[in-house]
């Protein structure tokens, strides 16, 4: 009734709506790659040479329950695979990211007690950041360099100078290849001398350790002792001593061989069918 009594005011408010409407969408932000904050959150463990089963059994099955406690779960999705255990917790949306995150690690670190002594590091607990994809990959590649070779190279120089970038706040390598002495056994050297690979584990733990070994003292001197009890070199683990009876000295070498490779062997990175590395950029 107002608008048919007074069309002048109609118009002049219709006139108003457009013209905030233009001064607003003026002056609206917008974003290609908005930082949206999921209510997401990953827990992941890895257990290198542990197969899908133990890793379910082990790891994957205990961290579900403890994380099954936290209030405002909706759901939860997990995936066991050869060495690395992956939970993805969704929560409801609205709630409080950081509160959610410290519960999951308050209930992880309670569980951590039931999981193997032998993991690689405790379970890190990550929140989903809808920023955090890589931008650019940066392939490397080398006809004269090993891809171990390679891969110290990307991580002490390349990794280095690409993290000082202004805008850039992490690099991830992929298909990296760190060093690893790998213990290959042959299980009919090790029954004839009476052996198990416990003991060569318990040699190596015995064997390959570096113990603080304190300070002499002097009247006008002080000199801190090193002991170097790390073993580096093919020859050295290979020369390691098993079993040592009143005739007899068993060494590594005598039930296997010691050959220093690769760390991980399966992942890998390949452009133009060539391997090599791949840096991936985060913004």
């Amino acid at each position: 009734d107002l608008s048919l009594r007074r069309p002048v005011l109609a118009t002049v408010m219709s006139i108003l709506i457009v013209v905030f409407g233009v001064i607003g969408y003026r002056f609206l932000g917008v974003r290609e790659y908005p930082a949206i904050d999921p209510p997401n959150i990953t827990v992941r463990t890895n257990y290198t040479g542990a197969n899908a089963e133990v890793i379910e059994s082990q790891i994957t099955e205990p961290l579900e329950k403890a994380i099954n406690g936290v209030a405002g779960i909706r759901t939860i999705s997990s995936n066991s695979a050869l060495g690395a255990s992956v939970i993805t917790v969704e929560f409801e949306l609205g709630a409080d990211l950081e509160r959610a995150a410290n519960d999951v690690r308050d209930k992880v670190s309670q569980a951590v007690r039931s999981l193997p002594q032998d993991i690689d590091g405790p379970p890190v607990v990550q929140k989903a950041d809808a920023s955090s994809d890589p931008i650019i990959f940066v392939p490397l590649q080398s006809a004269s360099r090993s891809l171990v070779d390679l891969s110290d190279y990307a991580e002490n120089v390349l990794l280095e100078r690409f993290q000082t970038i202004p805008g850039v706040s992490a690099v991830n390598i992929f298909g990296q290849k760190r060093p690893a002495m790998r213990l290959w056994m042959d299980p009919a050297k090790l029954v004839a001398f009476g052996l198990n690979v416990q003991d060569v584990q318990a040699a190596l733990n015995r064997e390959n350790v570096e113990l603080p070994a304190g300070k002499v003292r002097g009247d006008v001197t002080e000199l801190t002792v090193k002991t170097f009890g790390r073993l580096t070199t093919e020859e050295e683990f290979n020369n390691m001593i098993i079993r040592q009876t009143a005739g007899q000295t068993i060494r590594f070498r005598d039930v296997g061989e010691a050959v220093l490779g690769p760390e991980d062997e399966e992942s890998g990175a390949r452009r133009n069918n060539i391997q090599g590395l791949s840096m991936a950029i985060i913004p």
